[in-house]
C-alpha cells in the first residue's frame, strides 16, 4: 500500500505529539483528519489557548477537531466520515472503545517506556525518579486495558546520570516520532509482527501513576541519591518542593553530596553568597535553580543576594 493511500486520523495534544504528526506530514502519509483538546482559556487574561497539535494541524492545512466528549454522537458521525484506516494516538486522552476500535487497522499509540514497564501517566518522571539507567519509546495497538496492547516496536533511550524528565521528554519526543514512522510505514506495507506483552520478559512490571503534588514534596529523611532523583524526575514540571523558612520552594535543579551531613535532614547550611545546601539522612542536595513562592525563578546566587537566613 503507498503511503498516501493510507487514511490516518492522528490524536494528540502537546509538543511531545507535535514531532510525530510532522514526521507522517514529512513523509507523505494522508492525515485525514486531526483530533486534538479544545482550546482553554490561560494566562492572566485567560485567553483561549490552542494546543500545540492544533497550531501545527492549522499550519498545514489538516482537518482538525476538538471534542469536548469523545463519544459525542456528532463527533463519532464527523469520526465515521473520515472512514480513516488506521488511527495514531500520541499523548492524548483515554479513548472509548467506539473510537479506537473503529478503523479497519485498528489504533496505535506511541508511549513513553519500554512497556510492559512504567504503564501509565507519568512513565518519563518515574523512570528518573526510580533511578532507572534506560527509558525508551513503544509502538502498541490499543486494547481495553491501559498501556497493555500488542507490542509492535521499541527502541531504548538511555539516561544521563544528570538527565532531567525535560531533558529526556526531549529526547524522547524524537526517538517517538521516527519509531512512529517505522510502525507505520510497516503497517502500510502489511509487514508488522505484533508481539502480546504477556510473552515478554518482565518480572517485577513498574507503573507510572498520575503525580500529585504531595508525591512532590521532598522527605529530608529520605537518602540523598532518592531525592536527588526525585527533583530530576520532576523537572521542570511538576517540580520537587520543600519548605525554606516557612515558605515554601520549588527545585528545579540541583546537585548531590554524598558525605556524612554536620546537621539535622531538612536543616540547611549556607555561606549566604554562593551555595545553598539542604541535608538529608545520608548527605546535601545542594540547590541550583529554585523558585520561592510568590518569586520568579533564579539561580541560587541571585536568590541568595535576597535571603537572610533566620
Amino acid at each position: 500500500m503507498q503511503s498516501d493511500s493510507l487514511r490516518i486520523v492522528f490524536m494528540g495534544t502537546p509538543d511531545f505529539a507535535v514531532a510525530s504528526l510532522d514526521i507522517l506530514v514529512q513523509h507523505g502519509f494522508n492525515i485525514v483528519g486531526v483530533i486534538t483538546a479544545p482550546d482553554k482559556p490561560a494566562g492572566r487574561g485567560l485567553q483561549l489557548q490552542e494546543s500545540a497539535v492544533k497550531k501545527y494541524a492549522v499550519s498545514k492545512g489538516l482537518h482538525v477537531m476538538q471534542p469536548e466528549k469523545l463519544k459525542n454522537p456528532e463527533f463519532l458521525e464527523e469520526l465515521r466520515a473520515l472512514k480513516a484506516d488506521l488511527q495514531v494516538v500520541v499523548a492524548f486522552r483515554m479513548l472509548p472503545v467506539v473510537v479506537w476500535d473503529m478503523p479497519r487497522l485498528g489504533t496505535i499509540n506511541v508511549h513513553g517506556s519500554l512497556l510492559p514497564n512504567y504503564r501509565g501517566a507519568a512513565p518519563i518522571n518515574w523512570a528518573i525518579i526510580n533511578g532507572e539507567k534506560e527509558s525508551g519509546v513503544t509502538t502498541f495497538k490499543l486494547q481495553h486495558e491501559i498501556d497493555t496492547g500488542d507490542v509492535m516496536f521499541s527502541q531504548a533511550v538511555p539516561i544521563r546520570e544528570d538527565e532531567t524528565a525535560g531533558e529526556l521528554h526531549d529526547a524522547l519526543m524524537q526517538t517517538g516520532a521516527e519509531l512512529l514512522l517505522k510502525t507505520v510505514t510497516a503497517i502500510a506495507n502489511g509487514d508488522v509482527h505484533e508481539m502480546p506483552q504477556a510473552q515478554m520478559k518482565a518480572e517485577d512490571i513498574k507503573h507510572a501513576p498520575k503525580i500529585f503534588k504531595e508525591d512532590c514534596q521532598i522527605k529530608w529523611e529520605d537518602g540523598i541519591d532518592h531525592i536527588y532523583n526525585l527533583v530530576r524526575g520532576l523537572s521542570p514540571y511538576p517540580t520537587a518542593w520543600t519548605y525554606l523558612q516557612g515558605k515554601s520552594v520549588k527545585i528545579f535543579k540541583a546537585t548531590k553530596e554524598k558525605v556524612a551531613p554536620a546537621v539535622a535532614p531538612g536543616e540547611f547550611v549556607t555561606d549566604g553568597k554562593s551555595y545553598l545546601k539542604i541535608a538529608a539522612k545520608d548527605g546535601y542536595l545542594s540547590l541550583v535553580d529554585i523558585q520561592l513562592e510568590g518569586k520568579k525563578r533564579m539561580e541560587i546566587e541571585a536568590f541568595l543576594r535576597g535571603f537572610r537566613a533566620n
